[in-house]
């Protein structure tokens, strides 16, 4: 077998797994954004944020819950787990911490965009 064929059968082997997820499980791109997979809300991103580090804590996370990464799910491109301050684990793209928005109440909405001019619409 050639190296290219170890290879593919390495990634399906992987791939079979169970219990191995990825980050294409917890959000997609919609409409140029990124959104949840199954209830489609609108996900995004705060500007005090740095560094892959969250800001938004407490009384923000609330208003603005992140967007949660479990044990089993892997690290997979620009995507990203990142340590909040109360130990558990976001998701992250690009760096950027991702949240969704209390406000928003069905699939499509994005009352959170522009929010005090920090939260924006999360973009591939």
């Amino acid at each position: 077998m050639t190296r290219h064929t170890l290879n593919w059968m390495a990634l399906f082997a992987a791939l079979a797994l169970p219990g191995v997820a990825s980050a294409h499980h917890q959000a997609k791109e919609m409409n140029g954004m990124l959104v949840t997979p199954k209830t489609e809300m609108t996900l995004y991103t705060f500007d005090k944020d740095s560094g892959g580090k969250s800001m938004c804590n407490g009384e923000c996370a609330k208003n603005w819950p992140p967007l949660a990464a479990q044990a089993n799910e892997k690290n997979e491109g620009k995507w990203t787990q990142i340590k909040r301050d109360d130990g558990s684990m976001q998701w992250a793209y690009d760096g950027k911490p991702l949240y969704t928005f209390i406000k928003d109440k069905k699939a499509g909405d994005m009352t959170g965009d522009g929010v005090k001019d920090v939260w924006h619409v999360a973009k591939p």
